[in-house]
Order: structure tokens, then sequence, then C-alpha cells
């Protein structure tokens, strides 16, 4: 007999992935897709860090590390934090990814039945990795009045008994937006108040254009800050995150580093450190420039075309637009835009319940060339 955990019926799909699926099968068939789906950075690893990870099989570095990480990386992830808010490297553990991170962090707080406070929209794995460890993610609509994120009015109108934590990403996915900082100290304070534990999402800082989006460490030494080296350092498949933690919390993530995954990844750890070298910073910050083009041209053009997308997206790489005009369904809008215009975007019941079917995320992580071909293409989809 099949046997499945309750919890599985709490984990959706992520439906960006079958879209993905769909286009990958008809350019196997020979049709041409403009990719608007995807969130990673179409640009490969930069060349200091292949060099690295590189150099790092040559020379044998193929054994485990210490489950907190690479001591030379913690050091190299803390002193990259400014002055006035460095952590101790102690308190930096390196992770498979920013999922890793969460799910230590969701871990050591989570006992069945708490709650974990959120934005909808958000990222939906964030959801899924409170409900694996028996936890309910409370998601609280927010919309363009508080740019998609939560306030800390809004928190404690919203707590409850139940609730542990709250769960902030700043730039988020999929909108873009950042929390400003005098609002991330108001939150955080608040938090502290009620009892809890505030988690920021981080991992698309640096990849912020017209501001400098300040670390949540800024809030004192209480907070969780994931970050990773996916989206700004461009090591996506290299899987490689890290969460600074308060300080009292760091013997229980060990224990459960341990006993999960045992430590990252041996090679992307002595790869990831040439990614604070100047040459490949350098590198990096010219890719942030080319994002923030696209995000110019992206923008304006399906504000064009009658996408309604109220707030200007400070960081990452999405538009998050309301496509009601258009459709009640943007899974099925979706659907076929990619069937009859190869063009592939993501529906907006990937992230939340909260007008999820009048939503859908644009991704501006590819050419300027495609993305006009996209938009072209869109144009003559929506004259239809």
């Amino acid at each position: 007999m099949t046997r499945f955990a309750r919890r599985l019926a709490g984990i959706e799909p992520f439906h960006v992935m079958d879209i993905l699926a769909r286009a990958r099968a008809l350019e196997a068939q020979g049709h041409s897709v403009v990719h608007m789906e995807i969130g990673e950075p179409d640009f490969p690893t930069a060349p200091g860090i292949v060099e690295a990870g590189i150099a790092a099989l040559k020379n044998g570095h193929t054994h485990y590390t210490p489950s907190l990480g690479l001591p030379a990386l913690r050091a190299a992830i803390a002193t990259n934090y400014p002055a006035s808010c460095r952590p101790d490297p102690a308190r930096v553990i390196v992770t498979p990814g920013a999922s890793g991170a969460l799910q230590l962090v969701f871990a050591a707080l989570l006992s069945p039945g708490d709650e974990v406070l959120m934005a909808d929209p958000g990222y939906p794995c964030n959801r899924h990795f409170v409900r694996l460890f028996e936890g309910g993610a409370a998601g609280i609509p927010v919309d363009s009045s508080t740019n998609y994120q939560l306030t800390a009015d809004i928190v404690r109108r919203h707590w409850t008994p139940k609730t542990v934590a709250v769960l902030l990403a700043s730039p988020s996915n999929p909108t873009g937006t950042l929390v400003p900082s005098s609002e991330m100290r108001r939150i955080a304070e608040t938090v502290r108040e009620l009892g809890g534990v505030l988690v920021v999402d981080e991992i698309y800082h640096g990849l912020t254009y017209g501001v400098d989006a300040e670390s949540a460490l800024q809030c004192g030494p209480d907070v969780f800050v994931i970050n990773s080296f996916s989206k700004y350092y461009g090591m996506t498949g290299w899987r490689l995150g890290w969460v600074v933690a308060p300080e009292a919390y760091v013997p229980a993530l060990d224990k459960l580093a341990q006993n999960i995954f045992l430590a990252a990844s041996t090679p992307a750890q002595h790869a990831a450190l040439a990614a604070f070298t100047p040459g490949v910073k350098q590198e990096l910050e010219r890719r942030r420039e080319i994002f923030r083009t696209r995000r110019d041209y992206l923008l304006p053009a399906l504000r064009e075309l009658g996408f309604r997308i109220p707030v200007t997206p400070e960081g990452a790489f999405y538009l998050y637009a309301d496509c009601s005009d258009f459709t009640g369904d943007s899974e099925h809008f979706a659907n076929e835009l990619l069937e009859q215009a190869g063009v592939a975007i993501t529906p907006g019941i990937d992230f939340g319940t909260h007008r999820a079917r009048s939503h859908v995320r644009f991704s501006y992580a590819n050419t300027r060339e495609n993305l006009e071909e996209g938009v072209r293409r869109l144009a003559e989809f929506l004259r239809r």
C-alpha cells in the first residue's frame, strides 16, 4: 500500500516549474520560447568564481567541511556586512542554498501548530517550509498601499496566541519591493515586544536599483537574516546560502545541520570565497546595472500594453502585474500565452491566494533583445 504523510496535502506544486517544463517541451519540438518565467540570473557564474571552484577540485578540496561551513567563508560573509551591523563570524552558518537556511531556522523555531506571519503574495516555498515542520503559514493579504509588504501595524493586528515568528522578504519575490529601513525597525520592535522572532529573507540583496537595501541586522542581534549566493552572485546551481543567526540559536542550528545535510558543498564554498574579490565584485556590479536597464525597459512597456503595475520595484528582477483587464484566470492566461505566442510567464497562483488569479509575474532575467521580442509577441497576443 502506498502511504503518504498528511503534511503533503498542504504542500502545493511550484506551478512555474510546470510552465518551464512545457516551454522546454515546445522548444524540443522546434518552437521558439521567450523565457520570462525563470527566477534565476541568465548570466553564467562569474569567471573568477568558476576558476576558484575548479582550483578547489584540483587541489583536493572535496572532503566535508564543518557543519557550520568553511571558517574562511564564514569570516568573509561576516566582513561583507557594514561595520555598523557586522556579525561575529560564529553567527554565520553556511547552508545548501537559502532553502537549506530556511529549513534550519524553521526546524529550530517551530513546534506543531505554531504560526508564522508572512505576506501574500510571497515566495511559495516559504509557506511550504513552515508546513514541513508542522507549522501554519498565515499569509496576510497585502497590496500596493504598503508596497506589497507587511508593516508593524499589520503584524500587530494579525498576531495570535499561536504566532511565534514573522517572515519578511526584502527585496521580495514576486514584487521586487523593499521594506523601508524605518519600517523594518518598527517591525523588529513590534515582534520583539510580542515575544516572537523576526526572520528576514535578503536573498536579493545586492540587486537593488537606485537604493541600497539596508540589512535587517541593523535591527539587532536577535533577528535571523537569510541570504544566498544564487541571485546577486549568480551561483544558482552551486546551491550555497547562509543564515546569520542570534548567538543563542547557533548550537541548535549546528546540531540540525549535522543531521539534515551534514555540510554544504565543499567545492562550492571554496568557489564562493572568490565572490568577495575586487574583480568579481566589479563584474557583479556591471551585471546589476544591466538588470536595472532591463527593468527600466520592461516596466513602461508592460504598462503601455495595459498591465497595471502600481509600484516601481526597487530590487530583484521581477514585475508583478495586474492582468485583470485581460483575464480573470492568470493560470489559463499564462498557459495560453505560452502555447499561442511562445512567451513563458508565471501565474499569480504560485505566490498565494490574494488576488492571485488577477496577477502574473514577469522576470527580466533575460537579454534586452529577448525581452523586446517577448513584448512584441505579447502585444500581438493581446490584439487577438
